[in-house]
């Protein structure tokens, strides 16, 4: 393994040439993403067969859900699209809030959603919705997009049941009630500031995205008879509910057969093929849709998902090549050489390795347990333990880039390019988790 600042430079060149290929020499980020992720670990001095089984690895994990959920989560939008099923809850959403406190409400449902849903299901299943009122207010599509993404990204970030904050609560003693409770008085603040308040500040900014409307997801889907209000609000909240369940049913109840079923059918694999199903069955039996106008929908809707599993995927290969590496083991040690506060030292971990290999959970599992010994000597009060939590959650969501599976996910949903995506969701997360920490350490003393 290489020196704790020779593999910092390794990670820095690797990040700097891929943006470089994507931005500069337009290679379709695809590619770029497993040239570099080869080149990174043979230039760590792995064996070339290793440093295939890690890329093997990454986009194996990655696509073996978020396939899944993208392909299900398109099929579900495309049918919602076609029938008009978005236009009618954008239209609506736009007349009960307005234009001006839309994004306003949008954060609402992000941190909402956010707190049972993982932020890639949130998003995929939701992200309809944000196109399309970008369509029907005529504006950008981060200004609807961002406060539903800082809404995610925050709860992601700080509240159990999400794999991050449950592991780290584990590896620290964290008091769940207590991180329930700063975890919001942290977290939703900083949604505010990086989602509607940024959003709005940059709206007529040159460079955040296109200044017209997105594109509909499928302009040549065949249309078919507007399913109406009621069933689309029911067939997007079906997944959200459903999961909903599952995870208080894993928290509240006994073991079971119902709660094997509620967890069953609450999995978002389920919970998404219910939804579709419900959708279809309404469209040919309700309104008489030809069955296979209702199939085509759905079939054309995989094409441009494929595009996004693909990124989605090389996106992982690079992270779990950064993460084989020992890049985040490295970074810890150059970091653990300076004498810091238990909270500033666990934000700086948590962020230097969330840059270095993109992924949230591997930086707050690190930062955690390195905290661990500095919280038993430093003895912190519980509240302090818990706020030692929330700055781990800020640091790992900061600067989501190339290495993030994240961001080529908001790249490809929304159409952006990636000068765009860095301009706005990279800023914003970055915002959240700055946001995140002020909060912390000004509850500090109080805790």
């Amino acid at each position: 393994m290489a020196e704790p600042w020779a593999s910092l430079t390794i990670v820095g060149a690797s990040i700097a040439i891929l943006i470089f290929m994507v931005l500069r020499w337009k290679v379709p980020a695809f590619i770029a993403l497993l040239v570099i992720a080869l080149a990174t670990g043979i230039a760590f001095g792995a064996d070339p067969a290793d440093v295939i089984a890690a890329v093997r690895k990454g986009t194996g994990e990655a696509l073996g859900f978020v396939a899944v959920v993208i392909g299900l989560g398109a099929m579900l939008g495309g049918l919602l699209e076609a029938s008009g099923g978005v236009g009618t809850l954008a239209n609506r959403l736009l007349d009960a809030f307005g234009e001006s406190r839309a994004p306003w409400a949008l954060v609402v449902v992000g941190i909402i959603v956010g707190i049972p849903l993982f932020f890639d299901v949130g998003f995929i299943v939701l992200a309809p919705l944000v196109t399309t009122l970008a369509l029907r207010a005529r504006r950008r599509v981060m200004y609807f997009a961002l406060p539903l993404l800082a809404g995610l990204l925050t709860m992601h970030a700080l509240l159990p049941p999400h794999p991050g904050p449950v592991a780290v609560a584990e590896l620290i003693g964290t008091d769940y009630g207590l991180l329930a409770l700063y975890g919001l008085a942290c977290g939703i603040p900083a949604a505010l500031v990086a989602g509607p308040v940024f959003a709005v500040l940059t709206q007529s900014k040159a460079g955040f995205g296109p200044s017209g409307p997105p594109p509909r997801f499928d302009e040549e889907a065949p249309a078919v008879a507007n399913i109406g209000f009621t069933p689309a609000l029911a067939g997007m909240l079906i997944p959200l509910t459903l999961i909903l369940l599952a995870a208080l049913a894993t928290g509240v109840l006994a073991e079971g057969t119902l709660r094997t079923v509620l967890e069953f059918v609450g999995h978002p694999f389920t919970a998404l093929i219910i939804a579709c199903a419900f959708v279809g069955m309404w469209l040919r039996f309700r309104l008489d849709a030809p069955l296979q106008t209702v199939s085509d929908v759905m079939t054309r809707s995989l094409a441009p998902a494929g595009l996004m599993v693909l990124v989605v995927g090389a996106g992982a290969a690079y992270k779990e090549v950064l993460i084989q590496s020992g890049a985040g083991a490295q970074i810890t040690a150059a970091v653990s050489a300076f004498d810091l506060a238990v909270p500033v030292f666990a934000f700086l971990l948590a962020a230097f390795i969330r840059v270095a290999q993109g992924s949230a959970t591997v930086a707050m599992v690190t930062a955690a347990g390195l905290a661990v010994p500095l919280i038993q000597a430093a003895g912190l009060s519980p509240g302090q333990i818990a706020l030692v939590t929330v700055t781990i959650g800020a640091g790992a969501s900061v600067a989501s880039h190339v290495n993030d599976t994240g961001f080529w996910l908001v790249k490809q949903y929304l159409g952006l390019t990636e000068a765009e995506t860095f301009r706005t969701w990279t800023v914003s997360a970055t915002i959240a988790g700055a946001v995140m920490f002020a909060v912390a350490m000004l509850l500090w003393s109080f805790a």
